[in-house]
């Protein structure tokens, strides 16, 4: 499984009577699908998995994997308590799901032989092959994860901790396992600001939040990222992904409530986070419209 490009962590949109909203999800899903993005994450932390019971976990993966129709990867979202996490794996699976990114255990934090245990039980939960998400209660060792790499199953390492050197162990340590087909993954909040230092640590691919609400924004700055056009990557980072961190940085929560509130700024009715996740006040949501204009100023250079 390669991905190329950016990665696209879609929102789950709901109705006004809270039920996932398949129609509004196709529609952003395929209206970003125009853009080229490396691979397709639903029901990830974008897409508020926190928040999902198994049966709409199905309906968000299957109707992702409907529009998109193999283009790229669809990977799935796998995590929480074990055994919803076995069980979001099968349901990614019989939802026609390429790949699951698991996600951190939930409350507990174990020792690192149990956190181990608990990537390879959900890998054994279905066909798929696995990526390994670092962060919050499942922090992994460089040793932990070359253990981990021995399985064929799992297949990529997504950093969301943001120690560089842990990450530079890391790399190594899969590197010396021979592993040629492993893949690194940025997946800071907002990584757009982090990138350029995760390039040199051998982790070229991110995620990006900002793609599910401004396409455009979002791969002006991987253009001007792939192509060595610093001067344009600054002045992005400057003038639109600094001050939307500034933004996010208020409540905690808003790096999923944001993108929501972005989609709705731009007239996809999307609906609101779900719980503990709150919306932006009317306040913060001027704010975040000035940002987006001035990033899609940038962005039409």
């Amino acid at each position: 499984m390669k991905f190329d490009g950016v990665l696209f962590f879609p929102v789950t949109p709901f109705t006004e009577s809270d039920a996932v909203d398949t129609d509004r999800l196709r529609e952003h899903i395929d209206s970003r699908m125009a853009y080229g993005p490396g691979g397709v994450f639903p029901a990830c932390g974008t897409g508020e998995f926190h928040a999902l019971s198994i049966d709409e976990i199905r309906i968000v993966v299957s109707t992702a994997v409907e529009v998109v129709a193999g283009r790229v990867p669809v990977v799935a979202g796998a995590g929480g308590p074990l055994g919803h996490a076995l069980a979001a794996a099968r349901a990614a699976e019989e939802a026609g799901a390429d790949a699951l990114l698991v996600l951190p255990p939930y409350l507990v934090k174990g020792p690192i032989d149990g956190l181990v245990a608990y990537v390879e039980a959900i890998a054994a939960a279905s066909s798929l092959p696995v990526i390994i998400y670092h962060r919050a209660n499942a922090t992994f060792t460089a040793e932990a994860v070359a253990r981990l790499a021995a399985n064929p199953k799992v297949i990529g390492f997504k950093d969301g901790v943001g120690d560089v050197g842990l990450a530079q162990e890391i790399v190594s340590a899969v590197a010396a396992t021979g592993r040629t087909d492993f893949q690194f993954f940025n997946g800071l909040l907002t990584a757009e600001l982090t990138q350029g230092a995760y390039r040199g640590l051998g982790i070229p691919l991110y995620s990006s939040a900002a793609f599910a609400m401004a396409p455009e924004i979002a791969n002006s700055y991987y253009r001007a990222y792939v192509e060595g056009n610093e001067e344009l990557r600054h002045e992005l980072l400057r003038g639109f992904y600094a001050p939307l961190v500034r933004l996010r940085d208020q409540t905690p929560g808003f790096g999923v409530s944001l993108i929501k509130a972005g989609l709705r700024l731009g007239g996809l009715a999307v609906g609101s986070v779900r719980p503990p996740l709150v919306d932006p006040t009317e306040a913060q949501l001027v704010e975040l419209k000035s940002i987006l204009a001035a990033g899609h100023e940038l962005a039409d250079r």
